[in-house]
């Protein structure tokens, strides 16, 4: 029977996934008994764990489930959804079906950007977002949307527009469709359900490990994806991304650098980038584009990053 839908290699991603599921569950148990520095190193922990999650292993799967078998995949779905602390159903729906529509444009005729997570979509005079605006109310956008979910999982409130924008982003026809949308029901009830766990294993985990935790994951998350496309060409396919080549990064992030080679080819196995990256090398190679010697989650430090979107800007202005 086959297992892997593309590679036996993605078993190292579900180990992630698994052992992430397993550390959270054992630091709630031993949270009484950890000293400060045990509770920080414990904070610490799992706000990298959860962005890695998110950034690396959530991400994979919501480009190629990593399982042949639908219903494994429903299953890891539930996982990683219980890991990164919201649907991973609906992560995808958000994530494939309109930031890699989109790419990170700049706002169009309507004044504002197509891509929800756009850079440019609080920025002015065709400039990005400032990074902490970015960054941080994203993160706090994520915590009240997370809030709104679970009255919503319960019949107690009806759908608001964030997720209205999630059914017009599922798929349109039947059964798949309904698939989709009982899929984000369903990690959404793993959710929760496995916070109540952890709660009742050590409420004060919950409250002053586990949310700050997340708070500090979900900035991590939103500062990699702004370095991901900061002075990047929206209107060029070839330069809408950042990529960042170092061998040791990609090695322990599973060729997440490849960024741009990611946006030119999104179903392409994470094991294949290097490869996008050589069949399009003429292509990358025939237009300025930013290639950054450090990981998107450094971005701030690359103080000499060209500033393609000002070109355009400037372009669009004279």
């Amino acid at each position: 029977m086959r297992v892997w839908r593309v590679s036996p290699r993605d078993g190292l991603l579900v180990a992630c996934s698994l052992t992430h599921f397993a550390v959270m569950f054992w630091c709630a148990a031993t949270w009484a008994q950890a000293g400060w520095p045990g509770r920080v190193a414990q904070v610490a922990l799992l706000a990298v764990m959860t962005a890695y999650n998110i950034i690396v292993v959530a991400h994979l799967f919501t480009h190629l489930p990593w399982f042949a078998s639908a219903r494994l995949n429903a299953v890891a779905s539930a996982l990683n959804s219980v890991n990164i602390g919201q649907s991973a159903q609906a992560y995808g729906l958000m994530h494939v079906r309109n930031h890699h529509r989109y790419n990170n444009d700049a706002p169009g005729e309507t004044g504002t950007t197509k891509d929800l997570s756009s850079t440019y979509r609080d920025g002015e005079n065709g400039e990005h977002a400032p990074l902490l605006r970015y960054a941080i109310g994203g993160a706090l956008q994520s915590l009240r949307d997370r809030g709104r979910e679970l009255p919503l999982l319960l019949g107690l409130t009806r759908p608001g527009a964030g997720e209205l924008m999630l059914l017009s982003l599922a798929w349109r026809r039947e059964p798949r469709r309904s698939r989709e949308l009982r899929q984000i029901r369903v990690d959404r009830a793993a959710h929760w359900l496995s916070l109540a766990a952890l709660t009742a294993i050590s409420w004060e985990w919950t409250l002053f490990c586990y949310l700050p935790a997340y708070f500090l994951a979900l900035v991590m998350v939103n500062v990699q994806n702004y370095y991901r496309h900061y002075g990047a060409d929206p209107d060029n396919r070839a330069a809408d991304s950042v990529s960042h080549y170092g061998r040791l990064y990609n090695r322990l992030a599973f060729n997440d650098g490849y960024h741009q080679e990611h946006h030119l080819n999104p179903s392409a196995h994470w094991s294949q980038l290097p490869a996008v990256r050589r069949r399009h090398r003429a292509r990358l190679d025939a237009q300025p584009r930013i290639v950054s010697p450090l990981p998107a989650m450094l971005g701030f430090l690359h103080t000499r990053r060209p500033l393609l979107h000002r070109a355009r800007a400037e372009g669009g202005r004279s």
